[in-house]
């Protein structure tokens, strides 16, 4: 049997069910604008937009393996090529770019030229300190805490607070399915006068799944 190819954004997109774009970025501007009156504290908006991600990103992952084939990544780069490329189309209509990759491979840059959520909105200065997209954010936290990816090697956290690689390719496991833990921080934001959208997300851990039984020996 020929093996299953992860289908891309674009056909996924074609036959997706989707909502009227201008309704949904209606809506979620209703969303931002009661959350301003709600908590009046910026700062408070931009934590719970990114929780109200999180909770949608731990949600939608299934949904997102079902419908476009993606079986484990190997490693986090092909990760976030599979968020920025099929992810964001199957789910908001465009592609990010992923870029300014650290040495380890742990910390890179997804950047959106276009963004369907920002249509007809404009910060007043009164808000200058928010961001106004922080679903996103928290949408892409919540899905990687949630995506499995074999790993041959672990970040493992040591009693003096520093962090070290357990290789396990000598070990008789070999790999083992691990998610993400990850910080996801704004770096451009076109409401602001920025030539586009930009968020870093940087690998902190990877936790290995637990089982709730082991085989018998």
């Amino acid at each position: 049997m020929a093996p299953v190819v992860p289908r891309s954004g674009d056909a996924i997109f074609a036959n997706f069910e989707r909502v009227n774009a201008e309704l949904f970025t209606l809506t979620y501007g209703a969303i931002v604008r009661q959350l301003l009156t709600d908590l009046e504290e910026v700062e408070e908006v931009n934590k719970q937009l990114d929780q109200m991600g999180y909770n949608i990103g731990i949600r939608l992952i299934d949904e997102f393996l079902a419908k476009s084939n993606v079986t484990r990544c190997v490693d986090f780069r092909e990760t976030a090529e599979v968020i920025a490329k099929v992810g964001f189309k199957m789910f908001l209509g465009v592609t990010a770019s992923v870029s300014n990759w650290d040495t380890e491979g742990t910390c890179c840059s997804l950047i959106l030229e276009d963004n369907p959520l920002v249509d007809f909105v404009e910060l007043p200065d009164t808000c200058q300190g928010l961001n106004y997209c922080s679903i996103l954010s928290g949408v892409v936290r919540g899905a990687l805490e949630m995506m499995d990816m074999d790993s041959d090697s672990i970040k493992v956290d040591l009693e003096n607070g520093s962090t070290t690689n357990l290789d396990l390719e000598d070990d008789e496991v070999g790999s083992v399915e691990v998610s993400m833990k990850t910080e996801v921080t704004w770096v451009r934001d076109m409401l602001r006068g920025d030539d586009a959208f930009e968020f870093q997300v940087k690998l902190l851990k990877q936790v290995p799944e637990e089982y709730p039984y082991k085989d018998d020996e």
